[in-house]
């Protein structure tokens, strides 16, 4: 407990949310000094032209060698954190109490990634075992998009992102088989302006908007089983754009939509483009995660059961993660980690040090246990 506590206070103590490179550094150093693993650093990240932060690459360790191959994932970079979690020099604020530990990063995710550096350096397994900690998660999953496109192609993967108490008692970990995508897309309408006191010689953009808001309203949302539940997808008009001054007819209105999306169909919001003088366009699409491999599935709850006296439970999970983004090229992905619900991307975000112990000693034994 005291080693994983302090390897979670390292990580958490170095910024990461406007550049990844030193903690990049960091894990990769750790990793050379502590594993015999063959350890990898790519550009990530350098590439991307809409991408301008320095983040100084995914770091990637391998050991093992087997019929199979098991990833642990996680990513190394974070959100800004609220003034209240950098310090007067700029430096991130870092405490314990009452069994947590509190700082930006320290839920989502750096305590997931000390507990699997750990498991990945006391694993013995059978087959090949990797360490992936992605770059610019947080940004659209740049780290792992990059990774994927570079061969990164495990045949199954845990993603360490949270899956706390989801469904069981308060601290307890469960396994999430799950997860929604996001979607988030623009619409556009067109017309030609006029002098709103002869609105007759123009084309009311907002007119034109107003009817295709309508028609998303009443679009149906995919739905999907897993873990028992129904996975519901969602699509929501969040923002109206349209109009220059009070007296002039508009020309253009601009729509945004934010839709919640699930493994299989999407929302027909393509359908506005039927509407006279109206444009969709997709600017993010964050795509969903469902494990089909049971056998996998069920194995990592049986090694989260294992080290938690039978607790835990399959679940489904609200947020996007890199799961979706490994799963959409092929591996079977689980998601399984410290975080609770509403812990992330908060003013007072913390991890409680009970549960990492928990999700490192799952690490470990899922290692072992499926290679």
């Amino acid at each position: 407990m005291d080693e994983l506590t302090a390897l979670t206070r390292d990580l958490v103590s170095i910024p990461s949310h406007d550049g990844e490179a030193e903690v990049g550094d960091f894990i990769e150093s750790w990793l050379r000094e502590h594993t015999d693993a063959t350890v990898t650093r790519d550009d990530a990240g350098e590439h991307d032209e809409t991408d301008s932060e320095p983040r100084g690459g995914n770091v990637i360790a391998r050991k093992g060698s087997g019929e199979r191959s098991l990833a642990l994932v996680g990513h190394h970079d974070v959100v800004p954190p609220d003034e209240s979690q950098v310090d007067a020099s700029g430096d991130y604020v870092v405490y314990q109490e009452d069994g947590r530990l509190y700082g930006r990063g320290s839920a989502d995710m750096k305590g997931a990634v000390a507990a699997a550096m750990l498991a990945f350096r006391d694993a013995d397994p059978d087959c090949e075992l990797v360490f992936a900690s992605f770059v610019g998660e947080e940004v659209g999953g740049v780290g792992a998009r990059y990774a994927i496109e570079q061969g990164f192609a495990p045949d199954h993967a845990l993603v360490a992102e949270g899956s706390t108490g989801y469904d069981s008692p308060e601290g307890i970990v469960d396994v999430a088989l799950a997860h929604k995508g996001r979607r988030g897309s623009t619409v556009t309408a067109r017309g030609s302006a006029a002098h709103a006191s002869e609105p007759h010689l123009g084309e009311n953009a907002i007119y034109r908007g107003c009817e295709a808001v309508e028609r998303i309203k009443n679009l149906d949302w995919p739905t999907t089983e897993a873990a028992g539940e129904t996975l519901e997808g969602s699509v929501v008009v969040t923002e109206i754009d349209g109009g220059s001054a009070w007296n002039v007819v508009p020309e253009t209105c601009e729509i945004t939509v934010d839709e919640r999306t699930v493994p299989g169909e999407r929302a027909a919001l393509e359908s506005v483009e039927e509407l006279e003088d109206v444009e969709w366009t997709v600017v993010q699409d964050l795509p969903p995660m469902r494990c089909d491999d049971d056998e996998f599935a069920d194995a990592v709850l049986e090694a989260v059961r294992e080290v938690q006296s039978g607790q835990g439970q399959h679940v489904t999970k609200p947020h996007a993660t890199d799961a979706g983004w490994l799963a959409q090229a092929g591996t079977e992905c689980i998601v399984c980690g410290p975080s609770e619900p509403g812990e992330a991307h908060t003013r007072d975000e913390s991890v409680s040090l009970a549960v990492l112990e928990t999700c490192y000693e799952a690490y470990l034994e899922l290692a072992e246990r499926w290679c």
